[in-house]
C-alpha cells in the first residue's frame, strides 16, 4: 500500500508540472494563432491593423485561460 502512495505522488506531481506549463504557453500560442489569424485577415482585406487585433485577443484568450486554471487550481487547494 506504501508503495502505491508514492505512486500516486509522483503521478500528481507530474500531473501539477503539466498544468503549470500549459500557464507557461497560454499568452504566448494565444499571440501566435491571434497573429496568424490577423495576418491571414490582413492579406484577405489588404489591410495592415488586423494583426494587432488578432495578437491582443489571443494575448486576452491566453489571460483567460490562465484565469480559469488559476481559480480552478486554488478551489481544489492542491
Amino acid at each position: 500500500m506504501a508503495d502505491d502512495g508514492k505512486k500516486s505522488g509522483a503521478l500528481g506531481d507530474l500531473v501539477k508540472a503539466e498544468s503549470m506549463i500549459q500557464l507557461a504557453v497560454a499568452i504566448p500560442i494565444g499571440c501566435a494563432i491571434g497573429g496568424g489569424l490577423g495576418y491571414l485577415a490582413d492579406q484577405h482585406f489588404h489591410t495592415g491593423w488586423i494583426v494587432v487585433v488578432g495578437i491582443l485577443l489571443g494575448a486576452a484568450g491566453g489571460f483567460i485561460q490562465i484565469f480559469r486554471a488559476a481559480s480552478s487550481y486554488l478551489k481544489r487547494g492542491d
